[in-house]
């Protein structure tokens, strides 16, 4: 078992060789002074009871043990956000860079050895159906160094399996999927590995990838999505621990996985198996900082410690995990940094770089002021979201617009608005509807996205509205909802006996539409749709945006209200 040491709050605080960045790398070196620029920092412990029998080694090896010196550097959920990806390049150049003696002098103490260096994803680095942000998205792995990503979800929003083929053709590093079965006849199949190894400084690791179990419930149907049959939680502990032993039997004691599960998942495959020493997780976006026995430290079957780590959501932060690992491919030592990547400057070569796939930017308007995005984007009303339901409802030209809170990966900012920033704002480029909603299904709908106020993750999240307001409760119980014609006039909605032929028209994507996250019923081919597009939401933001008098303000109108 490992034995968790006491760290008081100086060692936490101590800044002593806990910054990777050096002040002339970052745009303003004053930031050095603040705890977001540096490691947050726990160590474990620096020695370890091993669990083998001295049978299986001789005495005289745990006296002078070999050690394994690792330094990991992962990212996951960076869900398409170019600015973060530019960000995160610049924080691995300088991980390459520096020697693991400078990042942290209170891990690697007294050691001349080696240390192997690593970068991994979990997944989500991809977002959207949009081919030319997905290509960004790929380069930018290419580009930093990434030796290996699991398979997340939004890798298969890539409507065209031809696409999804093209860019993992174009890969420098592994997709890596063991829970997934291929149809033999689509372009993906044999792209997607099960698992790869590794061989650094005379060292083999094994990593295994792990796609979400939940992938059909969160991601629209597509011709990607079915090509793809995905295995259950139960069925994927039991093909992850399979192929951990076909690593062992080749000699590998050092075993990685890349999950994108979820951290429920994560933790009963931490305790449901063994042999499995890191899982770097992904897809319920936790930031899990520093190691805590019982929140990411568990032990497997035979008492090995096994470390689970994330990094949030929308490459908000990164993370390098430092493991020291004894002969045996035991974690001895283990220390997990979390580094929060708006520290960090945005390199111009790559900004440029970025460009000349996605092409320069159109500024489209300014924001005089702006209210701060809300910190449970799930959970809460988004005026930021809200500017986006408007467009829609506006530039379709119907009595409503209906948004899932999900759909909203960014915010506006005060200064000038660019269609690139649009895109990060709204990325996922589904298809445009209006549809014919009766106040019944509007009603029934709402409900189901306020269900998430009772789940610890607030997925799917609740639904923004443009031409209602509502108010809820914790609980997710509706109390009130109004319809706000075009001619400004308020109409009560009775929330416990809507009316089923009373009929709105709706500015939706194809994803509501179609039933995605269970919002509607689940049909690929609903009788109510009135019209479809051939364009996503971030169009209409565009065209919508370049009407309203400039500078535009970003307020909450409190449409969507949430009460205890």
């Amino acid at each position: 078992m490992i034995n968790v040491p006491n760290i008081n709050q100086s060692a936490m605080n101590n800044k002593t060789g806990t910054v990777i960045s050096k002040p002339e790398q970052v745009p303003n070196a004053s930031q050095l002074n603040n705890d977001t620029t540096k490691y947050t920092t726990n160590i474990y412990p620096t020695e370890t009871i091993p669990v083998y029998t001295t049978s299986k080694t001789s005495a005289s090896k745990f006296n002078q043990p070999k050690i394994v010196h690792t330094s990991w550097f992962y990212i996951n959920d960076v869900h398409g956000k170019m600015t973060n990806m530019e960000r995160i390049y610049n924080i691995s150049r300088e991980f390459d860079q520096i020697s693991p003696s400078d990042i942290n002098k209170t891990f690697y103490t007294n050691s001349t050895d080696k240390v192997s260096k690593f970068k991994v994803a979990s997944g989500d680095i991809i977002l959207g159906a949009n081919f030319t942000n997905n290509q960004v998205a790929n380069q930018f792995l290419n580009w930093s160094g990434f030796i290996a990503s699991a398979l997340g979800n939004h890798e298969l929003d890539i409507v065209d399996p031809t696409n999804l083929a093209k860019l993992l053709d174009n890969a420098s590093y592994k997709t890596l999927a063991i829970n997934i079965e291929v149809d033999k006849n689509s372009p993906i199949y044999g792209r997607i590995e099960k698992s790869m190894i590794v061989e650094k400084d005379g060292e083999k690791y094994g990593l295994i990838g792990i796609a979400p179990p939940d992938m059909y419930e969160r991601v629209k149907a597509n011709n990607t999505l079915q090509d793809i049959t995905i295995k259950n939680p139960d069925e994927t502990i039991k093909l992850v621990q399979d192929e951990v032993k076909k690593l062992q039997e080749q000699g590998i004691n050092k075993i990685i996985v890349l999950s994108h599960a979820g951290i429920k998942n994560d933790k009963r495959l931490a305790k449901e198996t063994e042999g499995i020493d890191i899982i770097f997780g992904a897809h319920t976006h936790d930031l899990i900082e520093g190691i805590k026995e019982g929140q990411n430290l568990f032990y497997s079957k035979t008492g090995e410690p096994t470390i689970i780590t994330q990094a949030g959501k929308d490459g908000e932060n990164v993370g390098i995990l430092n493991v020291d690992f004894d002969e045996n491919g035991v974690i001895k030592k283990a220390q997990n940094n979390v580094i929060k990547t708006r520290a960090y400057n945005r390199p111009l070569f790559i900004k440029h770089s970025v460009e000349s796939i996605i092409g320069k930017p159109e500024v489209i308007g300014h924001v005089k002021a702006a209210v701060p995005p809300p910190e449970k984007r799930l959970a809460q009303n988004n005026p930021h979201g809200n500017l986006i339901a408007d467009a829609m409802r506006s530039e379709l030209g119907t009595d409503i617009a209906i948004l899932n809170a999900g759909n909203i990966r960014g915010h506006f900012s005060q200064g000038p608005i660019d269609t690139r920033l649009i895109s990060d704002i709204t990325p996922f480029e589904d298809k445009m509807m209006i549809l014919s909603l009766s106040e019944k299904q509007i009603v029934d709908s709402i409900k189901v996205g306020l269900q998430s106020l009772t789940r610890s993750s607030n997925k799917p999240g609740i639904l923004l509205v443009s031409g209602l307001k509502y108010k809820a409760n914790t609980k997710g119980e509706l109390l009130e909802m109004e319809y706000i014609d075009k001619n400004n006039q308020v109409h009560k909605i009775d929330v416990n006996n809507p009316d089923p032929n009373k009929k709105y028209t709706v500015a939706a994507d194809d994803f509501y539409a179609t039933g995605g996250d269970g919002y509607l019923e689940s049909n690929k081919h609903p009788d109510f749709v009135l019209q479809k597009f051939d364009m996503d939401k971030n169009k209409l933001a565009c065209d919508y945006i370049k009407k309203l008098n400039q500078p535009i303000e970003i307020k909450d109108d409190q449409r969507i209200q949430i009460i205890n």
